[in-house]
């Protein structure tokens, strides 16, 4: 009987402490006012789904990819392959060039391949050095290598336009987005109007898609 009470007083104070933690994320993540606008912008999933999931991410941030890796596939199966939540990606440039040259080739393979843009994307995130996160390895050659191994666009078309910056004008549109909600670090995630405070916290993420169901 002892035995059964201490369990059930062990089984009570982990509920406590779960809810105690659950609260504790709602109260840091900020309920915006608006949501961001995804018109124009990389969308994974159904178009119509009832939340939307944005995220704000610079190729050259080693967190993003870190999210990309251990969040995105869960998010992916979970909610985006079923119908319940899509997902969209705004460009950030919080590491000069190199950032600014990655997002205007993303925005090529979108414009030109738009079915590919998600490839390329994880391809180029997979391009990110192990160690020495602030070496300079985005370049315009190592850009079109990966669009030649995830996508089916014109590589001298690519080179043209990241040279020309056709682009600019989206990337310009991206970092209004980025000013607007007030983006401090990558990857920030929004879902539905709530920026989170730690967009690795899974947990919460599905609680707030869950919500957006109702």
């Amino acid at each position: 009987m002892k035995k059964l009470v201490l369990f059930t007083v062990l089984v009570a104070a982990l509920l406590v402490a779960i809810v105690v933690l659950t609260n504790q994320a709602k109260d840091k993540d900020i309920a915006l006012d608006s949501h961001p606008s995804t018109e124009g912008q990389p969308l994974l999933g159904d178009e119509d789904a009832p939340v939307s999931v944005v995220e704000f991410g610079d190729f050259k941030c080693p967190a993003c990819k870190a999210w990309g890796e251990r969040i995105y596939p869960q998010l992916k199966e979970d909610f985006i392959d079923t119908g319940k939540a899509n997902l969209s990606y705004v460009n950030v440039l919080f590491h000069g060039q190199e950032s600014t040259l990655a997002a205007l080739a993303a925005e090529s393979v979108f414009k030109n391949d738009p079915d590919s843009y998600w490839a390329f994307q994880k391809a180029l995130f997979d391009e990110q050095p192990e160690q020495d996160h602030d070496a300079a390895w985005i370049t315009v050659d190592k850009l079109v290598e990966v669009a030649g191994n995830t996508t089916g666009m014109d590589v001298d078309q690519l080179r043209k336009e990241i040279d020309g910056e056709t682009f600019r004008k989206q990337l310009e549109e991206d970092n209004t987005l980025v000013e607007e909600f007030k983006i401090e670090s990558t990857p920030t995630v929004i879902i539905s109007g709530v920026k989170l405070d730690d967009p690795y916290d899974y947990e919460r993420i599905r609680s707030l898609i869950e919500e957006g169901q109702d």
